[in-house]
């Protein structure tokens, strides 16, 4: 059958501006931000050894960016003596397609180089270096399409000095990134130019922690923890929603909010922190959050939290390393999380994958939230010679299209955990 040429051209238009697939990975934490992924057909137990290793890439650089996963490439963010660039690796043979240089090294004694991972929209690519340096980037190509600092250019400023950590959300029209500052905590900016659109009402300095979107009473909205807390914007200029003093302290604060309908969990690890769920109430913009319970049950650093069948999962400073707690109560309930040493983890086809930030230990478990039921155990086949300082093993792990993804500095190691091959 003959077809016209014009038709054709729409078809493969058309495919080209498809979203991200469901299996894939575009930004920290997964397609929705809440580090669950959808995928399924995974094993669900691993043999004595682990899963089979399909590639080492050696070249990642130092830093503890993790991956975005978008079809068969493969994209985060390095640091070699100087610089931080961003790149990408074809997944089929863990080889370097392309680099882009973001700014100079962020040096720290916890280990230098980038924190956040990047995000990855369509032909476009936004991702945020440790000085600040935010740079949107050709998918494609590698090529810098802008660039801007989020302290020269938006006025930024830090609670400590840990550096830039977070990863920017995209949204629609907008990019949406924690500069920090009298200017504004958040800056919404146009994806093509990078220009200003607004900033937000609220002022905190900037932490660690990344932006989700909500819609809660109606209302698009952005949450974001910081040092003084948790609050919410609108999305369509910056106003202030609600906010609340829950999940901030003074050292740091890191994990993602979780946003599960109306209600929020935030979590914050240092002394001075606690952990604990919000309610959001009202409409017409008019909102308040009112606490349900806080403690410090599980008061997480850096290794994340997350949800599953009203469970959250995760580590704890206090009485774990490994927590699992009712989402609604805040109730600990009976998992042995001695069986671990504490790190970072993320969800997938019915599976916590746990990675132990000490050694690169890696526990498959079932999410049994009384019983502690491992169905596999291996440890990353080498570490890292990098130095870190105090630094430990902090990239959290990425499931994504069949493939299990781990860090450690320069090192980044591909599994192959496809229930059938």
């Amino acid at each position: 059958m003959h077809v016209r040429k014009p038709a054709v051209l729409a078809v493969w238009l058309a495919m080209l501006s498809l979203p991200a697939l469901a299996n894939d990975w575009p930004q920290w934490r997964g397609p929705d931000r809440n580090d669950v992924s959808r995928e399924s057909g995974l094993l669900q137990s691993w043999p004595g050894k682990g899963p089979r290793l399909l590639w080492t890439f050696k070249d990642a650089g130092v830093g503890y960016s993790g991956p975005a996963i978008v079809g068969e490439r493969l994209y985060s963010i390095g640091a070699d003596d100087e610089t931080e660039f961003v790149f990408a690796l074809d997944v089929k043979r863990g080889e370097k397609i392309w680099s882009c240089e973001i700014g100079k090294r962020f040096k720290n004694g916890y280990g230098d180089g980038p924190r956040s991972t990047p995000t990855v929209d369509g032909a476009k690519l936004f991702a945020l270096g440790g000085q600040g340096s935010l740079v949107c980037v050709d998918v494609k190509s590698g090529k810098k399409l802008w660039s801007l600092s989020m302290q020269k250019d938006l006025g930024g400023q830090m609670m400590s000095g840990w550096g830039y950590s977070e990863s920017p959300l995209e949204d629609g029209n907008k990019l949406i990134c924690t500069p920090g500052g009298s200017k504004g905590t958040l800056a919404a900016l146009d994806k093509g130019t990078g220009k200003v659109l607004w900033r937000s009402e609220v002022t905190h300095s900037a932490a660690y922690s990344s932006v989700v979107v909500a819609e809660i009473g109606g209302i698009r909205q952005y949450v974001q923890l910081t040092g003084d807390g948790v609050f919410a914007v609108a999305a369509t200029d910056g106003k202030l929603l609600w906010e609340n003093p829950l999940g901030g302290c003074r050292t740091a604060t890191v994990p993602t909010p979780i946003v599960e309908g109306d209600r929020v969990f935030v979590t914050s690890g240092y002394s001075d922190s606690k952990a604990g769920l919000l309610q959001i109430s009202g409409t017409n913009g008019k909102f308040i959050a009112n606490e349900i319970y806080s403690g410090r049950t599980l008061v997480n650093k850096h290794g994340g939290v997350l949800l599953v069948n009203g469970v959250l999962y995760g580590c704890s400073e206090d009485g774990g390393p490994w927590v699992a707690m009712e989402f609604l109560t805040g109730k600990k309930l009976g998992w042995d999380g001695r069986k671990l040493a504490k790190g970072s983890l993320t969800y997938a086809d019915g599976r916590l994958y746990l990675y132990s930030e000490n050694d690169g230990t890696v526990v498959l478990l079932e999410p049994k939230p009384n019983e502690w039921k491992e169905a596999g155990r291996f440890r990353i086949p080498e570490t890292t010679t990098v130095p870190r300082g105090s630094g430990h093993i902090w990239t959290h792990p990425v499931v994504a299209n069949g493939r299990l993804y781990l860090r450690d500095q320069d090192l980044i190691f591909c599994f192959d955990v496809r229930a059938t091959n």
